[in-house]
């Protein structure tokens, strides 16, 4: 049996916690069970879901098994956890690993399941992966430890209602992967391994920003053929990135890139879907987030860093350049699409 520090527990959080929980309830020899650590940064949710066994505030309608103990003490959380997976909105990743650099030991694992790029704290025009964030935080107070990425297609609802989920698994430490794989696999989520941390990383934030696109089409009503184009194009600027990045194309193909792409575009379950669809409906990005009652649509974060990492590499995202400009210099969105269709024509290839 292992025990699990979940930091973060938002609505995936708390999907991961109930999944992992039930592998435990599968096993009939509870050795090989585990005990699960779900910490939040709020005291009073933490509290109502021990009471409730359920997310009320996050991921209503779901029950968190006895196995999880809800916490809003990060010692406790982390006490004896020999697998830690940070959830949390990747705007914060870089305060909650700090808070957390006392608490952890040299024999921990840490696993990301946040997906985005971030402007690094010391320098706005530089822009890093989620695991690049971690290490620097975990690196200022001389602590080094190993870390995979955890990424792929699956709505919390999903998972947490037990519905087959398959994700990728990416460690640089192929035998460290592998004992990810077995330890996190269930009996609804099955994970394959991938040694292409930064293909992985990539892909699983630079759909989000492909999703709001396709969602401004929704909301344009513009139709099936022009959210199918968006899809298509929007996997090609994602591999030219994470290729220029380092990542691999092949990778892009698999289940944390064109699988979660595909995922987050046509999903009715997805925020950053969600958010596009409302700016195609012409509501203020503002007004839209205020509605989404707390819950994060990492995409609007993403953009900016986004274009920011393509630039530095040289790299042409209009696609991502239109989403930038509908969300942070008030361009219209029927302007954005026709402006897309106005580039000069090209090889597909």
């Amino acid at each position: 049996m292992s025990r699990i520090a979940i930091i973060g527990s938002g609505a995936w959080g708390t999907a991961l916690a109930i999944s992992l929980a039930q592998r435990r309830a599968e096993q009939k020899d509870q050795r090989h069970g585990h005990s699960i650590a779900l910490w939040s940064h709020t005291a009073a949710v933490a509290d109502a879901m021990a009471q409730h066994r359920e997310n009320r505030t996050y991921l209503p309608g779901y029950k968190v098994p006895d196995a999880v103990q809800p916490t809003a003490d990060l010692a406790q959380a982390l006490a004896s956890a020999e697998i830690v997976i940070g959830v949390m909105p990747s705007a914060h990743v870089h305060a909650i690993y700090s808070s957390m650099a006392p608490h952890l030991t040299a024999d921990q694992v840490i696993v990301s399941a946040t997906k985005g790029i971030v402007t690094s704290g010391f320098d706005t025009r530089s822009y890093q992966r989620i695991t690049e964030v971690i290490a620097a935080a975990l690196l200022a107070h001389q602590l080094s430890l190993p870390r995979a990425v955890l990424s792929g297609p699956s709505f919390a609802q999903e998972v947490a209602a037990g519905q087959p989920t398959a994700m990728t698994i990416a460690c640089l430490d192929t035998t460290l992967a592998a004992r990810l794989q077995e330890e996190l696999s269930g009996p609804a989520l099955r994970l394959y391994t991938n040694d292409d941390v930064i293909g992985v990383e990539l892909g699983g934030a630079l759909k989000n920003v492909i999703a709001i696109a396709t969602g401004i089409v929704g909301g344009l009503e513009l139709g099936h053929n022009s959210a199918a184009a968006l899809i298509t194009r929007g996997i090609a600027e994602i591999t030219r990135l994470a290729v220029a990045c380092g990542g691999r194309r092949e990778t892009m193909a698999g289940l944390a890139g064109l699988g979660d792409l595909v995922l987050t575009c046509t999903g009715e379950l997805s925020r950053n879907r969600r958010v596009g669809f409302e700016l195609g409906k012409g509501h203020r990005i503002d007004d839209i987030l205020e509605g989404m009652g707390g819950k994060v649509a990492e995409g609007v974060l993403t953009t900016r860093a986004a274009l920011g990492l393509a630039t530095a590499h040289g790299i042409e995202m209009p696609i991502t350049t239109q989403v930038d400009a509908i969300l942070h210099h008030g361009k219209s969105p029927r302007e954005a699409v026709a402006e897309l269709m106005r580039r000069p024509g090209r090889d597909e290839l």
